[in-house]
């Protein structure tokens, strides 16, 4: 497992990894312990996903994105069919559920997924004392 090359083998890419819940190093199912919480490491790998910060980006996004889709929809129902209170709560209490727990799944392993392959990690003190970098156009060329 020292070999960089078999580790970067099996790496699934963003989308697969956020749609099957893979391990963002070694392709290993079992990124998730429950409905949408990681697990603390990979089996097979041993990667730490508690080193990846996926913070509450991704449940404020599904918020609202959820949210403007499912009174849109119940707002089209409501004037196109007239149905009783009783049918939109049939009908939206179990997809903004759905939705959002697959949303949070999907949005959450991608992330993750995403801040493994660009090597992201934490700010410390020290980055703050690294002189910059010269960026394009900084060289004087």
């Amino acid at each position: 497992m020292a070999d960089g090359s078999s580790v970067e083998k099996g790496q699934p890419g963003l989308a697969e990894a956020a749609l099957f819940g893979l391990c963002p190093r070694c392709g290993a199912k079992g990124l998730f312990a429950g409905a949408a919480r990681f697990a603390p490491s990979c089996k097979v790998c041993g990667l730490d996903y508690g080193q990846y910060n996926v913070g509450d980006g991704p449940a404020a996004f599904l918020t609202m994105i959820i949210g403007a889709i499912t009174v849109a929809l119940a707002l089209w129902v409501e004037f196109t069919f007239d149905p009783p209170v009783w049918v939109h709560a049939l009908l939206w209490i179990p997809f903004v559920a759905i939705t959002t727990l697959a949303g949070l799944r999907l949005s959450k392993a991608a992330l993750l997924a995403a801040e493994y392959q660009r090597k992201a990690r934490q700010a410390t003190g020290e980055d703050l004392r690294k002189p910059p970098s010269a960026g394009p156009g900084q060289s004087g060329d």
